[in-house]
């Protein structure tokens, strides 16, 4: 199940575009904070790549003042670029496979930037399996994995003996792997990275709330209805969003299929394959790093509904989970650990991940 809360949305996107500081606000060259090789563009050391404004701003809140840079072929919500003097930028792609994808490109082929030794963080909020993680879980993804790249039959009418209506494109049964004809489908990140992301966030207090602990109570297990961790496991995209048990089985099963059992999923969203792959077209012609990209996601909903709930009551009122606001919150205080030890050390961290 994926979630986005529209009903905070439109304020937020205001106090986001309010939040930049005034020294930025005519800053379109993006030179002032720049150093380094000007033909290349400004050199960044970190990315962070949000997906709508909540995600973005909870950055923008903690490590500012910041300068805006306008790039061409952004979302028109989100048409620049912010960054600071640690070199740390912030970018929103908008929602979606499609607004992910053309904005990461647009940002990859600017002149404006030089990403070739740039960590990408990509940090958002997502729907959480309640076998692996809770509201308010951060998770970090080792495999990105595409729910939406299947065939699918009407589940009323499915086979005798399938347990499910979706099966890899080009294959006979739910539990065949595909020949992967669309090169999407799964991606598998740098595991070191990952690893020392775990490392560096694992002890971090996250946020919590009353709202969010009355939902976990009403699931009979672990981890649902504990408190939120920092966790290692995979994340899986789709621009349909979902909500149910089979379902749930099905992403779970999807993701051990495409991985070759070394995937374990617990989140859901709409972007990961779809910025991983414009990053990937960038690396093509060496303007990124592919070493250098983790996925950090946090839960803001259940995926499936607690024992004696339906479905649809968990789609249609996942709000009232109360797992927004600290997911949102969650994002930074996982991440942030790694953004800081790359630009605190980066002479540690300038060749790639170091080994400690």
């Amino acid at each position: 199940m994926l979630t986005r809360t529209f009903s905070v949305v439109p304020a937020l996107m205001l106090a986001a575009c309010a939040a930049v500081s005034p020294l930025s606000a005519n800053a379109d060259d993006g030179d002032s904070f720049a150093q380094g090789d000007s033909s290349h563009g400004r050199h960044v050391k970190v990315m962070i790549i949000s997906m709508f404004a909540p995600e973005g701003q909870v950055w923008l809140d903690h490590l500012g003042p910041w300068e805006k840079i306008t790039v061409a072929g952004l979302s028109p919500d989100y048409p620049t670029i912010s960054c600071n003097k640690q070199d740390i930028c912030v970018m929103t792609t908008g929602m979606g496979h499609a607004n992910a994808a053309t904005s990461t490109m647009a940002l990859t082929f600017s002149p404006r930037f030089d990403l070739r030794h740039t960590y990408f963080m990509v940090a958002g909020i997502a729907g959480i399996d309640p076998q692996q993680g809770t509201l308010g879980s951060a998770a970090w993804a080792k495999w990105l994995v595409d729910f939406g790249i299947q065939w699918e039959l009407d589940g009323r009418e499915i086979p005798p003996g399938w347990t499910t209506g979706y099966l890899g494109i080009n294959t006979t049964s739910p539990t065949q792997k595909p020949p992967l004809d669309y090169r999407t489908e799964v991606f598998q990140l740098n595991t070191k990275l990952a690893d020392a992301a775990f490392a560096l966030s694992r002890n971090v207090t996250l946020e919590d709330n009353a709202q969010a602990q009355a939902a976990r109570a009403k699931f009979s297990y672990a981890p649902a209805n504990q408190s939120p961790k920092v966790i290692q496991c995979d994340t899986l995209a789709g621009d349909t969003w979902w909500s149910g048990t089979d379902l749930g089985q099905r992403a779970r099963d999807w993701t051990k299929i495409l991985t070759d059992g070394k995937g374990v999923y617990c989140t859901t969203q709409q972007e990961d394959n779809a910025t991983y792959e414009a990053l990937k077209r960038a690396a093509s012609v060496n303007r990124v790093d592919l070493n250098r990209v983790a996925v950090l996601r946090s839960g803001s909903d259940f995926d499936r509904p607690y024992d004696g709930q339906t479905s649809a009551d968990n789609l249609l009122n996942y709000a009232a989970q109360g797992g927004f606001s600290i997911a949102v919150d969650n994002l930074y205080r996982a991440g942030n650990p790694l953004v800081q030890d790359i630009v605190t050390h980066w002479s540690e961290w300038r060749d790639g991940v170091p080994r400690r």
